[in-house]
């Protein structure tokens, strides 16, 4: 007969974690109109190598390797990923409000169009260097969320994509405060 083995055990308990996000009220989810423009241009913010999808990924693959040995860590990131999973949906909202669809695809303005792949995931080999590429990620998102206010002549999508972009450098703030642990 085999040696019976003790089990391991996460210890790290996640009850009671909720976004982490700005303390501050979501707009409105409307549109003064349709825009299939307006719409693929969510769609990257939705699901292209920069998006929420990508970010909930990753937050999740890293919450799940660091929450053994990295409590504090994982619950951070575990917050953070809740607070990207309703940017997810926010946007979904946004894009069938403006007659796109939602296909886990990204539909580039220019025809191109690419389904979401893990292949967009940083995951790198320790946590400092997890960390390094989640305050990247966020830099790169408020980057594309502003490129894309630019680009739509549309207050009230445009005051969603801003009050996004607050939960986004929040996060980044909260990022930094951990590598710096």
């Amino acid at each position: 007969m085999g040696e019976k083995r003790n089990p391991l055990v996460n210890t790290c308990s996640f009850s009671g974690i909720r976004p982490i996000m700005a303390d501050l009220p979501y707009p409105p989810i409307e549109v003064r109109g349709r825009n299939q423009i307006y719409a693929n241009l969510l769609s990257v913010d939705y699901c292209g190598s920069v998006s929420e999808l990508s970010a909930i990924t990753q937050y999740i693959n890293n919450e799940n390797r660091l929450a053994c040995d990295y409590c504090d860590v994982a619950k951070t990131l575990l917050g953070i990923a809740m607070a990207e999973m309703m940017h997810l949906q926010k946007l979904g909202e946004l894009i069938v409000l403006l007659g796109g669809d939602i296909d886990f695809t990204a539909k580039y303005n220019n025809g191109k169009q690419r389904m979401w792949t893990p292949e967009y995931l940083d995951l790198p080999d320790n946590t400092g260097k997890m960390l390094y590429a989640d305050v990247e990620a966020e830099k790169a998102a408020i980057r594309q969320y502003k490129m894309h206010i630019s680009m739509i002549n549309d207050d009230c999508v445009n005051a969603v994509l801003a009050r996004i972009i607050m939960d986004e450098e929040y996060h980044i703030m909260l990022l930094q405060a951990l590598l710096r642990g």
